[in-house]
């Protein structure tokens, strides 16, 4: 009880503000690394707030840079925060909070698409997957070209239990594109569903938390950003392979503006396309004219069933891929072309050689 007593009023000593530590570096924001500083610890505040209660808990903190949103979860009480950072210009600045705060900011120096973030934490914070979420949060403004790769990597390893997942359902409070933070949370029928809206909801319960204006950053983006909350499901609402989910997903999107049929077609076989497409769809009992935007979870959920069940049927379809049956049909194709010029020339040559 003391420990909490003592975090809950813990207040950082006097420290450069974040615009400050950015001249003291000489930090700039790389435009190749899509850099943003948030610099109004007002807003760092309450994005820390949208993860929850913070108090006592371990944090992981994606891309801190300067470290402004890394002192608002100093700030909210977490008791253990470990840093991912890419970038080791931002190394010293971090170092200096670390210090302000002692034993609680552990800097690590690497890619978070490459981390293992399974060997961070201590096993002891472990739950079971049905039990609630551990006392674990990921939290990050991230950097725009990680967010989608990122969140897709966490969404595959949320399915195997793997990563960060290994501690249980851990949540995750991550910063968008308002366009892609639109696309996770949108809902079935709406403009903006996409393949994200489907991986990541069929999953976790997704949240579009609030906007956060461009001019809110420096240098400033070409959009406004939005704050997505992530909390994993006790049992996800698809029980198949995430990859085998994905497949679906991506082939039916691929065609977003035909009917659903079109994009299923594709994960067959040109000999058995339509064969195995209409048994598909009759196993699902899925409207073959519903455009991909209209599909509900439910649906993709008797898709992949029914995929699965075929799959299981037909060796060698879940190893299929359309394009490559269609690279080896032009490769033939071509040959073909190569082949009847050369005989053509040879004919020709026979012919002049007669007279």
């Amino acid at each position: 009880m003391a420990v909490s007593q003592k975090l809950s009023t813990f207040r950082l000593p006097p420290l450069p503000t974040i615009g400050e530590i950015i001249k003291l570096y000489n930090l700039r924001a790389e435009k190749q690394l899509s850099q943003n500083f948030l610099l109004d610890m007002r807003l760092t505040d309450k994005i820390a707030r949208q993860a929850g209660h913070l108090q006592d808990t371990h944090v992981c903190e994606v891309g801190p840079g300067p470290g402004g949103l890394t002192r608002s979860i100093l700030k909210a009480g977490a008791a253990d925060v470990f840093v991912v950072e890419k970038d080791k210009r931002f190394i010293p600045g971090l170092q200096l909070l670390s210090e302000a705060a002692p034993g609680r900011l552990r800097i690590a120096h690497g890619d978070i698409l490459t981390y293992r973030l399974d060997k961070a934490f201590p096993d002891k914070i472990a739950k079971t997957w049905e039990d609630v979420p551990p006392n674990l949060h990921i939290i990050g403004n991230l950097p725009f070209s990680v967010s989608t790769p990122l969140i897709i990597k966490w969404l595959e390893q949320m399915s195997n239990r793997s990563g960060p997942f290994v501690f249980g359902r851990t949540r995750l409070t991550l910063t968008f594109q308002k366009e892609v933070a639109e696309r996770l949370t949108a809902s079935t029928g709406s403009r903006q569903r996409s393949r994200l809206s489907v991986m990541a909801q069929y999953l976790c319960n997704v949240k579009n938390c609030f906007t956060i204006p461009g001019r809110a950053f420096v240098p400033k983006p070409d959009v406004d950003v939005g704050v997505v909350h992530f909390t994993p499901l006790a049992q996800p609402q698809i029980q198949q392979p995430f990859k085998l989910v994905e497949r679906i997903v991506r082939n039916v999107f691929q065609f977003r503006r035909k009917h659903c049929r079109r994009g299923l077609e594709m994960m067959f076989p040109e000999s058995q396309r339509q064969e195995l497409t209409e048994v598909l769809l009759h196993r699902a009992d899925v409207d073959p004219t519903l455009r991909p935007t209209e599909l509900s979870i439910s649906e993709f959920r008797a898709l992949a069933d029914a995929y699965s069940t075929l799959c299981q049927e037909n060796q060698g379809l879940v190893e299929y891929d359309f394009r490559e049956e269609l690279r080896l049909k032009h490769k033939a194709k071509k040959q073909w072309s190569s082949n009847s010029k050369e005989i053509h020339l040879h004919n020709t040559i026979d012919e002049r050689g007669d007279h």
